[in-house]
């Protein structure tokens, strides 16, 4: 029996219907309804038969759905939770919190005792469908690499997805390493993690007058008006341990008597960063700054820690041990964090989002989406601290926190509002209407950056960020059935024996004698190895008022792009037409490596975009 060793709960929403107000194109999606007054009813179940048969033991205070970690309140409750003024962490981002589906019905599945089970994982779906839910916020990952045969999460959404429910589910936090992404089974709705226009700032004062930019949200802070001594873990280590266990401040690694009364430099790595806080506590400093370890994991998380503490980049982190080693009585000081709002550039996506291409099947763009996974406000448990640590005894009714759990949440939480709104939308045309209408800027009219302040790509927050209000009001959508699906696997490589994990049915679907996925009517377009010239087949559904679309392209590098027929009519609701985009190498082996374009379809209101990812054969290859 396989396990996930992921310790988190699926969070699954049940919606209350609500009623719809007429309808203004410049109301948000919030302002499209009337809430329900009736109180909000919750419901929690718990499945561990998977786990106790593998030899998992549990006591009489943990066999309850009691969340004892905090996971899945923090996400269900930014799927679904209420309004609740004057939320905030230490008086962090205070301000009114809420789900992204306030006034819905919610019912909570626990799956995960220390580890994760198939058997509890699809106990979880089961119930779940059973149960009538609407949306699936699973805040789990599956495997890396994991075939969908084999894959409980994919087979389980598989269902869910049948029987018309939204499934959504986390990229997973292994960035930002290409090819990391998870959940990529193309009926999921898999999503990223990007940043808010909103910070933690913490500046760190160095003796030399140099001022450095960080992150925390450390709840003391150091008294003003002196400054302290600075001292790099590495230096302040035991005789007999690694400079490299002192520079990462791993447990007993830290010598008190070069500590005790210094702010203590450490680098990330091996440990939660809370822990390093603990571990420089533990030996007498009054403060810590902790380093990014490399440049590609660029970024600065804002975390409960238990000491003053500033989290800053990995060039700062060097500018720090440049100064150290400059002068021979270092010293320091770490301001008391503060909440700010409006920050630029903003959305920008999160170093931990895991990336493209997708591992499983590279023909499908993977992520789907990004949306906001750092530093989120969400409800918390009693049950553990805001860190997460056993050794953490403060206790928060808020917690802030960073994770593709936390974005994907937001996305359910949307869903559950156009699942409102349109009712017999599929889960294939909620996904489109939300990719279709993503956005790839930033507030600073710039395009979307990775943690490092490069340009990113798909791979790594796929059609783009999520806009709620446009999603409402696609214009067209992307659509899918079961069949379409099962033909999906059919030309992934499966066979008709195969599939009956995924049909469930007294007659087996047949595969086709020939099947590709270049016809599979995904919102993103992906070619591999291109040589010559490839035709992909899509069709559009409209879902808005009758109208003419037009198509625009942004070919990428090395490609020449068509588009036949390049207008379309529309004239009812429900109406379908196929459109073909033809791909051609503009000479061979013109894109080395991926490039990505652009598809867009509009009305001059409406805009549908979809990305456009290929990668050309290499020079030489048969056509």
């Amino acid at each position: 029996m396989r396990f996930f060793t992921h310790t988190q709960d699926i969070s699954m929403v049940l919606l209350r219907p609500l009623k719809k107000r007429k309808q203004l194109r410049s109301q948000s999606i919030l302002e499209s309804y009337q809430f329900s007054k009736t109180e909000k009813l919750i419901g929690a179940k718990y499945f561990n038969k998977g786990f106790l048969e593998a030899g998992g033991i549990l006591n009489s205070t943990n066999v309850s759905a009691r969340d004892t970690e905090g996971h899945g309140t923090l996400t269900l409750s930014t799927a679904g939770g209420n309004f609740v003024k004057g939320a905030s962490m230490f008086g962090y981002g205070n301000g009114t919190s809420k789900g992204g589906s306030p006034s819905a019905r919610v019912a909570v599945y626990k799956v995960c005792w220390v580890r994760c089970y198939d058997a509890d994982i699809l106990a979880g779906f089961d119930a779940a469908i059973h149960d009538g839910v609407d949306v699936l916020s699973v805040a789990l990952a599956s495997l890396l690499n994991s075939d969908y045969i084999e894959d409980s999460i994919a087979i389980g959404s598989f269902h869910a997805v049948k029987r018309g429910i939204v499934v959504v589910a986390p990229a997973a936090n292994n960035g930002p390493t290409d090819g990391s992404v998870t959940n990529v089974a193309p009926w999921l709705f898999t999503v990223g993690a990007s940043t808010l226009d909103r910070e933690f700032p913490t500046y760190v004062d160095l003796g030399n007058k140099q001022k450095l930019k960080g992150q925390s949200l450390s709840v003391d802070s150091l008294p003003s008006g002196r400054t302290y001594p600075l001292v790099f873990g590495g230096d302040a280590k035991f005789a007999n341990v690694s400079v490299e266990a002192g520079a990462l401040c791993n447990p007993g690694a830290l010598n008190p008597q070069l500590v005790k009364g210094k702010i203590v430099v450490c680098f990330t790595g091996d440990s939660p960063t809370v822990d390093k806080g603990k571990q420089a506590l533990l030996s007498g400093a009054v403060g810590m700054i902790l380093a990014d370890l490399d440049e590609s994991g660029n970024e600065q998380i804002a975390d409960a820690h238990l000491l003053p503490a500033s989290h800053i980049s990995y060039k700062d982190g060097l500018a720090v041990l440049a100064y150290i080693n400059s002068t021979k009585t270092p010293t320091a000081y770490i301001t008391r964090p503060t909440t700010k709002l409006r920050t630029k550039p903003a959305p920008s996506m999160a170093s931990f989002s895991s990336k493209g291409p997708n591992p499983v099947t590279p023909g499908i763009l993977k992520p789907d989406i990004t949306a906001p996974g750092v530093s989120v406000i969400a409800s918390y448990t009693g049950a553990a601290g805001p860190s997460g640590q056993d050794y953490d005894t403060r206790r928060v009714a808020f917690n802030i926190v960073s994770g593709t759990s936390m974005s994907s949440s937001h996305v359910s939480g949307i869903a559950g509002l156009l699942k409102t709104l349109h009712p017999d939308w599929s889960p294939s045309a909620i996904k489109s209407a939300i990719m279709t209408t993503a956005s790839k800027w930033n507030n600073a009219t710039g395009l979307i950056l990775d943690s490092s302040n490069q340009r990113a790509t798909p791979f790594s927050y796929g059609a783009g960020h999520v806009r709620p209000n446009r999603a409402q009001d696609p214009g067209l959508v992307y659509d899918l059935t079961t069949s379409d699906y099962l033909y999906f696997l059919c030309a992934d490589g499966y066979n008709s024996s195969q599939l009956r994990s995924f049909s469930n049915s007294s007659v087996p679907y047949k595969c086709p004698k020939s099947s590709s996925l270049d016809d599979f009517n995904y919102p993103s377009i992906t070619v591999l190895s291109l040589n010559g010239t490839v035709t992909v087949t899509r069709k559009l559904k409209n879902v808005g008022t009758p109208a003419t679309y037009n198509a625009k392209v942004r070919a990428p590098n090395g490609i020449s792009v068509s588009v036949e027929p390049e207008s379309l009519t529309f004239d009812s609701v429900g109406q379908e037409k196929n459109f073909k985009l033809t791909l051609k190498a503009k000479q061979a082996g013109a894109a080395k490596d991926y490039v990505f374009g652009l598809l867009t379809w509009s009305d001059g209101y409406h805009y549908v975009r979809s990305p456009i990812v290929v990668k050309a054969a290499a020079a030489g290859a048969a056509a």
